[in-house]
């Protein structure tokens, strides 16, 4: 599959993804997974049930087999975030030797919302603040960052080191990676950040690269993950002998079921049950 390398997948205010170059593709997993038979399959049938088989089972080698090379600009913190999977290669745009590009984000009116109760790291999607609270904070928000470029800028300008100038800037202004990683590990990436429970601005990259690129980069990769990983659970065997007194129209209940609250109540969601 060739990528248009000059296109420009936009995302929140200033950032983008664009596909830098690719390795490997569908076929790529159906070689790596048959290299012990010789000659590969014929037909595209048997290609999209064997990567189906290699993902129902986890046999995530042959996945290896295709790579990456992204170009993104993102907000510093969800860059920050962003690194914390090790499993890629990556290069960021350095404000020690070049000097910063005045872009920075702010949140639209429907992202501000009030801190989870129950979850510490994210915020509650259920609620919504006043709209004037709202208009208030983002005014402040854009304030406060132009003034820290301003700054930054005279600092520049007066003589000041880059890597000492860039300190006054806040984690809502952007900054650029290069990005490499095999589609094993992106597909892990995806499953984690894709999520309702991940941040908004991380989300929205990574299901503009599941949805725009991915899908049309592995076609029946994408199918195998979505039905088999994304859009599955991982389930205990003590929930599999719940499913199964369920089936034979058993009582079951949380304090004979031998897990903790938080996973018979997670169960009881999935399986629709009265908890």
């Amino acid at each position: 599959m060739e990528f248009d390398t000059s296109k420009v997948f936009h995302v929140l205010d200033h950032g983008f993804i664009r596909v830098v170059d690719i390795m490997g593709d569908d076929t790529s997993i159906v070689q790596a997974a048959r290299v012990s038979y010789g000659d590969g399959t014929k037909h595209v049938s048997q290609d999209r049930a064997l990567i189906r088989y290699l993902m129902r089972h986890k046999h995530t080698s042959p996945f290896e087999m295709c790579e990456i090379k992204l170009h993104l600009k993102m907000p510093i913190f969800v860059a920050r975030q962003w690194i914390r999977h090790r499993t890629a290669s990556i290069n960021e745009y350095s404000a020690r030797y070049s000097i910063s590009d005045n872009k920075f984000y702010i949140p639209n009116d429907n992202s501000f919302h009030a801190q989870s109760i129950d979850k510490k790291q994210s915020r509650d999607l259920d609620s919504q603040l006043e709209l004037d609270s709202i208009k208030d904070y983002s005014e402040k928000m854009q304030h406060l960052a132009g003034e820290s470029y301003q700054l930054y800028q005279k600092m520049i300008d007066d003589g000041v080191a880059r890597e000492i100038a860039r300190i006054s800037l806040p984690v809502c202004y952007y900054t650029e990676i290069y990005w490499k990683i095999d589609l094993h590990n992106l597909l892990h990436f995806l499953r984690l950040r894709c999520k309702e429970n991940a941040q908004y601005e991380m989300r929205e990259y990574a299901n503009t690269i599941l949805e725009k690129i991915v899908k049309v980069w592995v076609p029946h990769a994408y199918s195998a993950f979505m039905d088999y990983s994304f859009n599955s659970v991982l389930l205990s065997k003590q929930c599999i002998l719940l499913i199964k007194k369920v089936i034979n129209k058993e009582k079951i209940s949380f304090e004979e079921s031998d897990i903790s609250k938080s996973e018979w109540n997670e169960f009881c969601d999935i399986f629709e049950l009265d908890k």
